[in-house]
């Protein structure tokens, strides 16, 4: 999927850059970049791409991803595996086993400055996005369900066949036990397809 679907779902691709400055930059900034022009970016910057596209790949395959995306697929349709990527960075920001409240704090803030100290090799449509990210804590209120509202009405805005995510929030507070349930399914095997990758790409 292009940008206008997904490139909310920040929280999960920076945690999967395993605090690798240049592989979080592409991760992060991979929506942003398309096809070949990957390859004007330094070789780290390229590999955080790719891993950024062989994350989504994963996801998407995941069976507990599918299961996941049933719930919103009759309202949704195409756009439900868009919601279910920002879905699972809200189970990521209160993964009890990765975060608490203050060391979600101090990894959001990190990333802010790991990505601004970055600059040079960020594409211009993604600078606005950063400033934003960091003013507003965008990573830090995935934790909150009212951050998961504003977060599917910015997806909604950009859908363009879509005019409502008030359903969308409805079905998440509805289901809130079996999504979580499917994060908890899916997150362990990206994490460790993740690194492995990172480790294969980096040689």
């Amino acid at each position: 999927m292009n940008c206008t679907f997904r490139c909310m779902n920040f929280l999960a691709h920076a945690y999967l850059s395993f605090e690798h400055p240049q592989i979080l930059v592409g991760n992060m900034i991979s929506d942003f970049v398309k096809g070949a022009a990957k390859d004007r970016y330094a070789n780290d910057v390229r590999q955080g791409i790719m891993l950024h596209r062989n994350i989504d790949e994963y996801t998407d395959n995941h069976p507990a991803t599918k299961n996941a995306k049933e719930i919103f697929r009759p309202y949704y349709r195409l756009y439900s595996g868009a919601i279910i990527d920002i879905l699972y960075d809200h189970f990521l920001a209160n993964d009890a086993e990765l975060f608490t409240e203050a060391s979600l704090k101090i990894f959001t803030r990190s990333v802010y400055t790991a990505l601004e100290d970055q600059s040079a090799h960020l594409p211009e449509r993604f600078v606005p996005v950063l400033a934003y990210m960091s003013a507003e804590d965008w990573l830090f209120h995935y934790r909150y369900t009212s951050g998961m509202q504003k977060s599917l009405r910015g997806l909604i805005r950009r859908a363009a066949y879509l005019s409502e995510s008030d359903t969308a929030y409805q079905l998440f507070l509805d289901n809130y036990n079996a999504l979580e349930g499917y994060y908890h399914e899916f997150f362990p095997d990206v994490k460790q397809f993740a690194k492995q990758r990172f480790n294969e790409l980096l040689g």
